[in-house]
């Protein structure tokens, strides 16, 4: 039977009816926070501005963002929090793998492992972000509290970290780094540079910690050659936390009472900054295989050189020297750490000239352990270390948030 244009009309009309008798869809389920947030990270767009409101929100597991250009804003790092408190998947809390990458004014608490991690990228602006273990020091917690590795174009700006088993604040196997106006307290190093080049850590207070700052330059990463880090204008006290660190960690050797340890790298400026209260010694610079430590990285070298340290100030510290090899002349001596201390090995065929210098004339303290630490080879002769270095520049990072 041919259907007419009437009997169409009636159908329509009877369907439209049925229609309008059906049940109504019911609303979806509202998203909760956790949902909501990794949808926008996951659905987000360059430019994209994704605000955190303040209040505590409880995640239980890791975020992650890879798309380039997106801005993370909370209402105040003690206002919005990000707790992980009850994490139950997930090796961080927020890891990032995207280029032009601001987050700032907020919390991220009690993650399993690391707290904020960035992974190879460019232009990173880490702005008034705490990153904390609520419980205090402990080994359980996660290892790196901001952690920005193998990227470019790094600034850390007025943030604070706290109770990180490994390093509050690290940046590592990166370029042109600024780390300034921030605090890490209670973790096992408090600011760490590790395996990068040309970076300034400036206007800081380390306390509280295991290490208060760490220039170190480690065998065996993809990334090796430290160098050219200015540490200056900082606070560096009473950091004499027992070390907390898991067992095997490289920062499971770092003794309590540290103030800075410069470690394995070149053309290093440390000018100032305030040290008190260390009491395992202020500064120490050593070469990686000082006390026996062997390597099997055939293109890394262990030795520092051309460490330039002037115009800081020192007051106490020194009291319980921990480096196994100033432990053995404190045991012989009874005496304190000096200001500097400086292992003593010297890369085979090199010299002492230009290896550190204190200055035209040196009024700080000084020992040179002779790479035993035993009395006999011990000296304070500050001669071979009367001397200058051409000064660093400063770093500018070309992107914005560096004003």
């Amino acid at each position: 039977m041919t259907i007419t244009r009437v009997q169409t009309i009636t159908l329509v009309s009877v369907s439209a009816l049925l229609l309008g008798c059906s049940e109504p869809e019911p609303p979806a389920p509202e998203l909760s926070f956790e949902e909501s947030l990794q949808l926008q990270l996951i659905e987000a767009q360059p430019g994209d501005v994704i605000e955190i409101p303040a209040g505590t929100h409880e995640l239980t597991r890791s975020l992650s963002l890879t798309v380039p250009g997106v801005t993370i804003r909370g209402a105040g790092m003690d206002q919005s929090i990000l707790s992980f408190a009850n994490q139950a998947q997930g090796a961080e809390g927020l890891l990032v793998t995207a280029d032009d990458f601001v987050i700032e004014d907020l919390a991220i608490e009690d993650t399993i492992g690391d707290a904020l991690k960035v992974n190879e990228s460019t232009n990173v602006t880490i702005r008034n972000v705490r990153t904390e273990w609520t419980n205090g020091p402990d080994s359980g917690n996660g290892a790196y509290g901001i952690y920005p590795v193998q990227s470019t174009n790094v600034l850390i700006d007025g943030s604070v970290a706290i109770g990180a088993s490994d390093a509050g604040i690290y940046v590592g196997q990166s370029s042109q780094i600024v780390v300034r106006n921030s605090r890490a307290e209670y973790n096992v190093a408090g600011i760490e540079i590790e395996n990068s080049t040309y970076a300034d850590v400036y206007d800081n207070v380390a306390t509280n910690n295991t290490g208060g700052v760490l220039v170190f330059d480690l065998p065996n990463l993809e990334v090796q050659g430290g160098q050219s880090t200015r540490v200056f204008n900082n606070e560096i006290y009473e950091n004499n936390t027992d070390n907390f660190a898991p067992p095997g960690n490289i920062v499971g050797n770092v003794p309590p009472g540290t103030g800075l340890l410069v470690l394995a790298n070149d053309n290093i400026e440390v000018f100032g900054n305030n040290f008190a209260d260390n009491k395992s010694v202020n500064i120490m610079v050593y070469s990686f295989v000082l006390g026996g430590r062997t390597i099997d990285d055939p293109n890394y070298d262990p030795y520092p050189e051309q460490i330039y340290i002037h115009d800081n100030s020192y007051s106490g510290g020194g009291t319980e020297p921990g480096h196994a090899l100033l432990k053995k002349w404190h045991a012989e001596t009874g005496e304190n750490s000096t200001d500097i201390v400086w292992g003593g090995l010297i890369k085979e065929g090199g010299t002492v000239e230009n290896l550190i210098c204190l200055g035209d004339n040196p009024t700080q303290t000084f020992m040179n352990l002779g790479g035993t630490g035993e009395v006999a080879d011990v000296s304070y002769d500050t001669s071979d270390h009367a001397c200058t270095l051409p000064r660093l520049g400063a770093i500018e990072l070309d992107m914005p948030g560096d004003d």
